[in-house]
């Protein structure tokens, strides 16, 4: 390597069958109140009780906020850290999805560092203080946001989504426990899926990628590529969830430390605008950013290519690079991933906001990443390419 490479994770990572068992000790070594950030399903699955039960074995006291709804706002992040000052709680535990973590995050440096999430957004603030302990507990396989330095808030007042990174917002404590994505339905599982596979993926193909990051994303993309499909068609399959959040937790330490490119640089102004929902909006654009990306990694997609084709060993490069685009435009149909069009977004609608789309794209950084980074009209071009792109037409076979 021609310079050293900095790998930030989690201090501690419990993770396999049962891990959720331990989240009282781990919250009895750091705090004596524990603010609990999730939704109104977790609750309703008795998730969230179950949680405040094992707390109450060690003598830890809890509140819970289930205003989390969407994907996560300033609006959520602002009424829980009301919450967690009014109660004087130490600890923030997050029990759900990214949307769950990532308001948590933003919670847990406020609550030391003071302001408005929007202070740190593109680096503006940074926080000093160390934040309150965060302990991340993932109930899906696809975020990987327990293990990131990242957290992404949606500004109510300009509909953007604020990517910040600081590793003031990386959680103190993971836990992992496949049991916990039981509940997730199919659409969910795929969505997730895809949204942990284009982590792997995209950390493997970045500009800023490393050894050890490349060591991760291989193997995340081995466990998702070889899983996903077995967990979107039965639930209940213990392995394949066990591998998927295995895989999820890899990609996240991945992307982490190597960041995202130009699918997630892109994503992130749809999801604030359409409401779609974070990995639905990666899938709508992986086939088509990775076509366009192609020339310029041959060789890593290769790499990709020969994950989901082992036969394809003896092939040229290029030849096993395009396996793994095609590859991936079937898993998109076999997942049942629409397009723009077919989610309902209105083109006239979609048209008049590219503009602001691909300003916001550029601004958030990640497509500057990217092995081919896209000029302005690459890249208002590329939008109107997913808006109806058509999976089926290219697909093995």
């Amino acid at each position: 390597m021609e310079k050293a490479a900095f790998f930030r994770s989690p201090k501690t990572i419990s993770y396999g069958r049962n891990a959720f068992q331990h989240v009282g000790t781990e919250v009895a070594s750091r705090g004596t109140k524990a603010l609990i950030v999730s939704d109104q399903i977790m609750d309703k699955l008795g998730n969230v009780e179950s949680c405040r039960a094992l707390l109450k074995k060690e003598e830890i006291e809890s509140v819970v906020y289930l205003g989390v709804a969407s994907e996560p706002s300033d609006i959520y992040v602002a009424e829980a850290l009301d919450l967690l000052k009014k109660e004087q709680c130490d600890v923030v535990i997050s029990l759900g999805g990214g949307s769950c973590i990532d308001t948590a995050k933003a919670i847990s440096v406020l609550a030391t560092n003071g302001g408005y999430i929007g202070d740190y957004f593109g680096g503006k603030k940074i926080a000093k203080n160390p934040p309150i302990p965060h302990i991340a507990i993932p109930t899906t396989a696809g975020t990987g946001s327990e293990a990131t330095d990242v957290t992404v808030i949606s500004n109510t007042t300009t509909d953007v989504k604020m990517m910040i990174k600081q590793p003031a917002f990386l959680p103190e404590v993971a836990i992992v426990d496949p049991l916990l994505t039981f509940s997730s339905p199919p659409k969910v599982t795929a969505a997730t899926g895809v949204d942990a596979l284009c982590h792997a993926l995209e950390a493997y193909i970045s500009k800023k990628s490393q050894p050890m990051t490349d060591t991760l994303a291989l193997s995340a993309m081995k466990l998702i590529i070889g899983n996903l499909l077995a967990a979107y068609k039965d639930g209940q399959n213990i392995d394949a969830r066990e591998a998927m959040s295995l895989g999820s937790l890899q990609a996240g330490l991945a992307f982490s430390n190597a960041s995202v490119c130009l699918v997630h640089g892109m994503s992130r102004p749809i999801g604030a605008l359409f409401h779609v929902p974070h990995g639905i909006s990666n899938a709508m654009l992986l086939p088509a950013v990775l076509e366009f990306s192609r020339d310029a990694c041959v060789d890593r997609l290769a790499d990709i290519g020969r994950i989901f084709q082992p036969e394809s060993q003896g092939l040229t490069n290029e030849e096993a690079a395009d396996i793994a685009v095609k590859s991936i435009k079937e898993l998109c149909l076999n997942l049942d991933i629409p397009n723009l069009q077919a989610w309902g977004i209105d083109q006239t609608a979609f048209e008049n906001v590219i503009e602001k789309m691909t300003a916001d794209a550029i601004d958030s950084g990640s497509p500057g990443n990217n092995p081919k980074v896209p000029t302005h009209a690459e890249l208002q071009q590329l939008y109107r390419i997913c808006y109806n792109y058509q999976f089926e037409e290219q697909v093995v076979g």
